[in-house]
């Protein structure tokens, strides 16, 4: 299975972690995980490479920054977010699917299902957050003819063979200068812009659970409530999004006992 993450070295620890949910839980016997960086050195090398042991093979890929120079940035979104969006043109071309995860998650069931998911002609499979009447606004926000699912960019899977043939950066530096003025979420809002009509959606409930979905779910009477009985049986990827860490103070949530499992 192929994995890619997009990290600078402050999230080295972050990283670490979720790679030991993977091995524990991802159902795969081995993993290639590409690390897109541009600032890792070698003791965070060092310290990746330990996590894993021999089930996962890592491969860090240095990316120029001068690559993304003119990208909306800020300390909350780096210019490592944009490295995903060009992955199929920094990874090996002999890779036609990937699974892109953000590494303030943790997996807590099998990858497999999802990173088997057929395409269906699509660039992505994701996950979507909003509802219809935030995805009708944030289609007239950004300019964007049809309404399009706005995703979650933590948690996607790539065709990386059908991107390949219709990506390069120039069109993603293009979008983004020409765009940025309307961006909330640059990394999402970039990838709704260039490619929302050709994502395939999957259950967000399953494969990119948060605290602030599950509050919602269960303020709803309409619904079964859920409790983290049925988040261990049925959810595959706990996402801790937002400003809602358990890492951090202040945290509000009790999906945080599945970060705590693998902290070290």
């Amino acid at each position: 299975m192929n994995l890619l993450f997009a990290i600078n070295r402050n999230f080295t620890d972050l990283l670490c972690n979720c790679i030991r949910s993977i091995v524990k839980n991802g159902g795969a016997d081995h993993y290639d995980a590409y690390i897109l960086h541009s600032d890792l050195q070698d003791d965070n090398k060092t310290r990746i490479n330990q996590v894993a042991g021999e089930k996962v093979t890592f491969h860090f890929i240095t990316v120029d920054e001068a690559m993304f120079e003119g990208f909306p940035e800020s300390n909350r979104y780096p210019k490592q977010i944009y490295y995903r969006l060009a992955a199929p043109l920094l990874l090996p071309r002999e890779l036609d699917r990937i699974l892109y995860l953000d590494v303030e998650l943790m997996v807590i069931n099998s990858l497999e299902e999802l990173y088997h998911t057929d395409f269906e002609g699509n660039y992505y499979v994701a996950c979507s957050h909003v509802k219809e009447l935030l995805t009708k606004f944030n289609q007239l926000r950004l300019g964007v003819e049809e309404v399009v699912p706005y995703i979650n960019t933590g948690v996607m899977v790539m065709n990386l063979t059908t991107l390949r043939e219709n990506l390069t950066i120039e069109q993603i530096r293009e979008t983004a200068q020409k765009k940025m003025h309307t961006f909330l979420l640059p990394d999402q809002d970039l990838l709704t812009v260039m490619h929302g009509e050709r994502i395939k959606l999957v259950d967000t409930m399953r494969y990119n659970l948060s605290d602030r979905l599950l509050s919602y779910h269960n303020a709803n009477p309409r619904n079964q409530p859920l409790d983290l009985q049925w988040v261990r049986k049925n959810v595959v990827i706990i996402h801790y999004y937002g400003k809602n860490k358990p890492w951090k103070s202040g945290y509000n949530g009790i999906l945080d006992v599945f970060y705590h499992e693998f902290q070290t």
